[in-house]
C-alpha cells in the first residue's frame, strides 16, 4: 500500500451500514454501545458513510469517536453524494429504516468532492479524515450514467483526492464499491491507494475477483478492505444476501454445508468467513458492520480463532472454494 495506515491492528474494523439502520431501526443509544463495545475490544479502524441513514451514521460514528484520542483510530468515509435538508415528507425512499431528513444527488466534481470532506468533518466533529472513499460509483448505484459519472469523477474526484493527499490534508483514497469494474477503471485512471471492495469477495462467492479484481490491484500496489465479507449477514443465517432479499440459486445450499463441514472442526462459518478473506494478501482489513455488542464481540473471538488446515483443503476437495483463492498458511 502507497500509505502504511492500515496496520496489523486495523485488521479488524467496524462498518457503519447497521449503524446507519439499514436492517433495523437502531436508536442513538444502541449504536452507542455498538461503538462502545468496539473500542473496549481494541477495533481502531471505523468505516461509515454520509450516506448510511442520510448522515445519521456519520453523526453517530463522529458522536463517540470525537471523544476518543484521534491518534489511536483510523477513519474513513465517503463522498459522491450531495445531502440537502428536505421536510420529513420529501425525503426519498431508501433502504435506511429510520434516515434522517435529507434529499441527495451524486456529484463527483472536484467542487462537490471537498465540499463533503467539509460537511463529514462538520457532522462527525473529527479533526480530519483518514481515507476517503470515492462511493457508489457504478452501475448497481447510478446505471446508466455510469459513463458520465466516471468522466465526472476522472476530471474531479481522482485528481482532488490526489491533491488532498499529496498536501497532506488526508492520507489515502480509493473507490468504495459493490462491484469489480470500477476499481479496474480508477486503476487505469488514477493513483489510488485502498479501496473498498463491497460484495465482491466472500467465502461464499469470490471466483470473479480472485481472477479480475485482486491480480490487478496486486500489481498497481493498492490495497483493498472487505466490505460486506458476510455477504450483509447471509453468512451468518440472516434472510438477505448483498443487501438484497434475493438469494441467488445454490447459495443457500453452500453456506449450510460449509457452516456443517465447519462444526466438524469445531469452529463456525463465521470464524471461516473472516479468515477467509484476510487470508488474501491484497486485503488489510474486513469491516463488519453490527447492530449489537455481541455481534462485535463475536467478530474479535473470530479473529483469534485457530482454524485447521485440513478445513481448507476440504472445502476446496468439494468445490465450495475455488482452487486459486488463497486460504490461510
Amino acid at each position: 500500500m502507497k500509505s502504511n495506515i492500515l496496520t496489523e491492528k486495523h485488521r479488524l474494523g467496524l462498518g457503519g451500514v447497521a449503524i446507519g439502520t439499514a436492517f433495523e431501526a437502531l436508536t442513538d443509544g444502541e449504536s452507542y454501545e455498538v461503538l462502545q463495545k468496539a473500542w473496549d475490544l481494541g477495533i481502531r479502524y471505523y468505516d461509515t458513510s454520509p450516506w448510511y441513514g442520510l448522515t445519521k451514521s456519520e453523526r453517530r460514528f463522529g458522536n463517540f469517536l470525537h471523544g476518543q484520542k484521534r491518534d489511536e483510530f483510523v477513519f474513513s468515509t465517503k463522498v459522491g453524494r450531495l445531502f440537502v435538508e428536505v421536510p420529513e415528507n420529501e425525503v426519498p425512499p431508501t433502504m435506511w429504516k429510520a434516515p434522517l431528513n435529507y434529499d441527495f444527488e451524486h456529484n463527483y466534481t472536484a467542487d462537490a468532492i471537498k465540499r463533503s470532506i467539509e460537511e463529514s468533518l462538520e457532522r462527525s466533529r473529527l479533526d480530519y479524515i483518514d481515507i476517503v472513499y470515492i462511493h457508489d460509483l457504478s452501475e448497481d448505484q447510478v446505471g446508466d450514467r455510469y459513463p458520465y459519472f466516471l468522466e465526472q469523477a476522472k476530471k474531479g474526484a481522482f485528481k482532488v483526492l490526489s491533491e488532498l493527499r499529496d498536501q497532506g490534508v488526508i492520507k489515502a483514497w480509493g473507490m468504495g464499491v459493490n462491484k469489480i469494474e470500477p476499481i479496474l477503471d480508477c486503476l487505469e485512471a488514477a493513483d489510488p491507494d485502498i479501496c473498498l471492495s463491497a460484495t465482491q469477495y466472500s467465502i461464499l462467492e469470490h471466483e470473479d475477483a480472485v481472477d479480475r479484481l485482486l491480480p490487478a490491484v496486486k500489481k498497481a500496489g493498492v490495497k483493498l478492505v472487505s466490505g460486506a465479507g458476510y455477504n450483509s449477514g447471509f453468512v451468518t443465517g440472516r434472510p438477505r444476501y448483498n443487501y438484497k432479499n434475493v438469494i441467488p440459486k445454490g447459495m443457500t445450499e453452500k453456506r449450510d454445508r460449509i457452516a456443517e463441514i465447519a462444526k466438524k472442526y469445531s469452529i463456525d462459518i463465521v470464524d471461516a468467513a473472516l479468515h477467509f478473506v484476510l487470508a488474501a494478501d491484497e486485503f488489510a482489513a474486513i469491516i463488519p458492520g453490527s447492530s449489537k455488542p455481541e455481534q462485535v464481540q463475536d467478530n474479535v473471538e473470530a479473529l483469534h480463532k485457530g482454524i485447521p488446515t485440513d478445513f481448507w483443503n476440504e472445502l476446496k476437495s468439494e468445490g465450495l472454494i475455488y482452487e486459486k483463492a488463497q486460504t490461510p498458511k
